[in-house]
């Protein structure tokens, strides 16, 4: 990865783009928002040779292969070529889509290998390292946001599997660094009142609503309220409340607006 942040910047734009053509007007924006130098394109040119560059010294590759199979120029704009090849987001969008295919068919066991591969894949938060505009921004909560799904529907399935003390640790730390993410706290207060802890599940309960009272004016979704009424019940039985099952196709949308299917 370059030093330089605009180059950073350039790169993984590009990155989280694998073969698909991003616009020059994109990465215009992406670089300087609305207001671009009148250099901009000519300074663009130039990022995107400064890439070549770096491209051609870590694959010994000559500068012209570079520019035809790696960071290749298309009709208004420039695109990342895996080659066939592949990246780490698209193993974890692969494993995944395998994941809730396996929930969706009630193979739990496989959907906990599955997507326990797929966080695995995780070296802390995304793009953590490189300055961000608005479509890496965008990016960036797009990717966040599927990890906490993802941990959501994993932690689930632990829980139908009885793994009820096994998740307790990561829910922890968890709702700690989301504390208005209502999912994760139910499913924390769950595998606590599962682990013959129904007092601590309970200052969970009280812990969220103070965060969601004090800092949104708001209340408890229902599905959150009746996790903690069938606790104050010592009811065990959660099967009515929890995740439900993904059923068919999933799909993700790009940047460009495009919906693929996982």
């Amino acid at each position: 990865m370059p030093s330089a942040p605009k180059l950073r910047n350039v790169l993984a734009t590009l990155l989280v783009h694998a073969d698909q053509v991003v616009p020059v007007s994109a990465l215009i924006k992406e670089l300087w928002d609305d207001e671009p130098p009148l250099s901009g394109l000519t300074t663009l040119q130039t990022y995107i040779l400064n890439l070549r560059k770096t491209f051609v010294a870590a694959t010994c590759m000559p500068a012209t292969e570079v520019a035809k199979s790696i960071l290749v120029t298309q009709v208004g704009g420039y695109m990342f070529s895996t080659g066939g090849g592949t990246l780490d987001i698209h193993e974890y969008h692969r494993l995944v889509a395998d994941g809730r295919e396996a929930l969706s068919t009630g193979d739990d066991r496989t959907a906990v290998r599955l997507l326990n591969e797929a966080l695995r894949l995780w070296r802390g938060p995304a793009l953590v390292d490189v300055p961000m505009g608005r479509i890496l921004e965008s990016k960036r909560r797009q990717f966040e946001e599927s990890r906490l799904v993802v941990l959501e529907y994993l932690v689930d399935a632990e829980l139908r599997l009885g793994m009820h003390r096994e998740v307790l640790t990561e829910l922890a730390a968890l709702t700690a660094e989301n504390p208005l993410h209502e999912g994760l706290h139910t499913q924390y207060m769950r595998a606590l009142h599962l682990s013959g802890r129904r007092a601590q599940a309970l200052e969970v309960f009280h812990r969220l609503r103070g965060n969601l009272v004090g800092e949104l004016g708001l209340e408890p979704e229902l599905p959150t309220q009746r996790v903690h009424q069938a606790i104050l019940n010592s009811q065990t039985d959660f099967e009515d409340l929890r995740l439900s099952r993904p059923l068919g196709e999933i799909v993700r949308t790009s940047a460009w607006g495009s919906v693929r299917p996982y």
